[in-house]
């Protein structure tokens, strides 16, 4: 199968993490692409720790300004994505993260979007945003993200999600907020089950996930599994970084195929393209190397990526039939 042409969508990927080289290299005026890569990328044979990963952003952010560079960084996302056959994708950012005197919440989302927009028109891509409330962030803040989400919602950004680190924040102390998000009729993906703790699965279905991002944490548990499958909801792997953060620690057996047996809908996904080094095809290879994941399965997870997608249904089934041509 050639992987790098065959049609794929994408459902977890980070913006900040997902920066071109030549981009950065331009902004920042690190001209030695080595020098850059180092400050801005793990090896893919890493080996750490979350906390050491995510250094791996400050750079990243520093470039994303100004209005203009998020816009030119947008549309290089899109122009990656296009390079292995990408044909939609969700791309997600905290815009708390990136606002500042000079560059307001509505200035970050705008040229996002606008950026995202040029790359669909130049390399035919369908995209949607999801905007991250943090969780080392204050409620006030993460509200902010809710209603920035709801106000653009169906003109560039499907969604929302929630991102950061789990073990040190809860996601139980972010219930407010995503009730609110239920009452605005905004979907919302969660980062849980990334750093060990099924109980965070548990928590972000209980308050309503549609997709949950890793998820890997519900290795062996059966009941939790049942749980997905009943609710139908999504789960974004991504092999890569998981290993690279430790996540998943190295010689452990990854639970794509596990999952896929008990018939939940897997997802397959990058996370950070920059900083992990990777490409969905790259993912693909990883899985059918290593975890013995067949080739009718890595279409079915394509299949899985649109239905899970919180695209309107004409594009979804659009897609569908990209899919099966």
């Amino acid at each position: 199968m050639d992987w790098k042409n065959m049609p794929k969508v994408e459902l977890h990927c980070h913006l900040d993490g997902s920066l071109n080289l030549e981009f950065m290299s331009r902004v920042s005026g690190i001209d030695h692409l080595e020098e850059l890569k180092r400050l801005v990328s793990v090896p893919r044979d890493y080996r750490g720790s979350l906390t050491e990963y995510l250094k791996k952003f400050d750079l990243p952010i520093a470039c994303l300004n100004t209005k203009e560079r998020l816009r030119e960084a947008s549309r290089g996302f899109m122009e990656a994505a296009a390079k292995e056959h990408v044909i939609y994708t969700e791309v997600r950012f905290s815009p708390v993260l990136l606002e500042h005197e000079e560059l307001s919440l509505r200035d970050v989302t705008e040229s996002v979007i606008l950026g995202l927009r040029d790359g669909e028109k130049q390399f035919g891509i369908r995209f949607g945003v999801l905007l991250c409330a943090m969780r080392h962030h204050r409620p006030e803040q993460n509200m902010r993200v809710v209603r920035q989400a709801k106000e653009y919602l169906g003109e560039g950004v499907c969604g929302m999600d929630l991102a950061g680190d789990e073990s040190g924040f809860p996601t139980r102390g972010f219930a407010d907020i995503f009730e609110q998000a239920r009452r605005e009729n905004i979907p919302f993906t969660l980062h849980a089950g990334e750093c060990g703790s099924p109980e965070e699965i548990k928590t972000a279905l209980a308050l309503g996930a549609r997709r949950i991002g890793h998820g890997i944490a519900m290795h062996n548990c059966r009941k939790l599994q049942e749980l997905c499958r009943k609710k139908q909801v999504g789960l974004e792997l991504c092999p890569i970084s998981n290993f690279q953060t430790g996540a998943v620690k190295w010689g452990a057996v990854y639970p794509a195929r596990e999952f896929l047996d008990q018939e939940l809908l897997v997802t397959l996904n990058t996370d950070n393209r920059t900083v992990s080094q990777t490409s969905l095809t790259d993912e693909i290879l990883f899985l059918t190397r290593y975890c013995s994941v067949r080739e009718e399965e890595i279409l079915l997870m394509q299949k899985n990526a649109v239905l899970c997608s919180f695209a309107p249904d004409e594009v979804k089934e659009e897609l569908l039939s990209m899919l099966l041509r």
